[in-house]
Order: structure tokens, then C-alpha cells, then sequence
């Protein structure tokens, strides 16, 4: 049985992770293929209570380690109880965020050490790396205007302006350092012609697979 394909979807909040991820899952199964989606902190129950650590506004501050040592524990229950698994048995694995969003968010936004980044990502998962990675973009007060309009912002989508650009920087970074994995798709353009490239996108993975 082949391995399943594994891609990832980042991008700063407002990007449309969510409405873009569900038409590339329709794509592949009308392709006939089994998809597995999950999320990032999150995805198994353990991993969800560690999201809600992450995520809530509580009264005790969260060291910058810590949030990566959070981050990266969930992503061990993550890899390790649903993504490894779900691949060798074939199936497609579609994850919002993966350890990009680490090195986006704790290392471009937070300033930690990309090494010390590369080096949990290498320990928690080793070569189970993406084999794509759609890279969602669109500037940052576009971006956190959308966001604005979903609700009360979480711990993280509170931070300033001047964070979510270096998260961004980074991320477009990260796409330039690796362009056989990175797709990056302007968000900016109206929804049906980002999903119209997300569908062109899976047409390609299916002919290649």
C-alpha cells in the first residue's frame, strides 16, 4: 500500500485556512481517495486540552519556551496517534498548521532560535515531513480585519500588528527557502479563484502520486 500524501495549510489569521481546506478535502475524495484532516495545537483529545492552554487569555503568563514546548507536545500526540498512523494505511492528510507555524509564530514572531526550532521538529517528528505546503498569504491588516470579524480574539490573536508581520516575513521566508514544497497562493484575489488554484493544485498532486 503507498504512504497517503501529507500536506499542510499555514498562514497568518484571515488567510481562509479553514473554507480553502475544506474544498481541497472535497477534491481529493471526489478523487477517490480516503483524507484525514486535523488541526494544529490539537488533534487528538490530549492535544486539544493543550490547545485551550495556548489559546485561553488566563491570568498566568506563558513563558516564550514554554508556548514551544506546548506546541511541540501536542504535535508528538498529533504525529504520533493520528498523522502516522492515518498515512500508512494509505489515507491523505490534510493539517491546519504544522511545524512551520512554529517557526513562523514562536520563531519569527517570538524571536527563539530557528535552531533550537529545527531541532524539536527533527526529535518530535522526525522525516515525517510534509510533502506539500499550501502557504496561504494576504497582508497583515487584511488578514486580522477578516479575523476581527469571527469573534473575540485568543491569546495569540491578540498580539500587535508588528508581531503578525514578522510571522508573516517568516513564513514567506520559510516559502523562499524551500520552493518544491511551498505553494503560495494570494488570498487577496475573491474566494472562488483561491479555490480554483487550490483544485488546479490537487489535480497536479493526483497526477504525480
Amino acid at each position: 500500500m503507498n504512504r497517503g500524501r501529507f500536506i499542510t495549510v499555514e498562514g497568518i489569521e484571515g488567510v481562509g485556512k479553514s473554507s480553502n481546506i475544506a474544498v481541497l478535502v472535497e477534491q481529493i475524495e471526489k478523487a477517490g481517495f480516503d483524507v484525514l484532516t486535523t488541526r494544529e495545537p490539537g488533534g487528538t483529545p490530549v492535544a486539544e486540552d493543550i490547545r485551550k492552554l495556548l489559546m485561553d487569555r488566563g491570568d498566568e503568563p506563558i513563558p516564550e519556551i514554554a508556548e514551544l514546548l506546548l506546541m511541540f507536545a501536542a504535535r508528538s500526540l498529533n504525529v504520533n496517534n493520528v498523522i502516522l498512523p492515518a498515512l500508512q494505511a494509505g489515507k491523505w492528510v490534510v493539517c491546519d498548521r504544522f511545524s512551520d507555524s512554529s517557526r513562523a509564530y514562536q520563531g519569527g514572531g517570538r524571536g527563539l532560535p530557528m535552531e533550537t526550532i529545527d531541532s524539536l521538529a527533527e526529535w518530535v517528528h522526525g522525516d515525517a515531513n510534509p510533502d506539500i505546503t499550501i502557504l496561504l498569504d494576504a497582508p497583515v491588516e487584511v488578514g486580522m480585519a477578516r479575523a476581527n470579524n469571527r469573534g473575540a480574539p485568543d491569546r495569540i490573536e491578540s498580539e500587535k500588528h508588528e508581531f503578525f508581520e514578522r510571522v508573516r516575513a517568516c513564513y514567506l521566508n520559510l516559502a523562499k527557502r524551500e520552493p518544491d514544497r511551498f505553494v503560495i497562493l494570494d488570498t487577496t484575489r475573491s474566494l472562488q479563484e483561491v479555490q480554483s488554484d487550490v483544485s488546479l493544485l490537487v489535480q497536479q498532486l493526483i497526477a504525480d502520486y
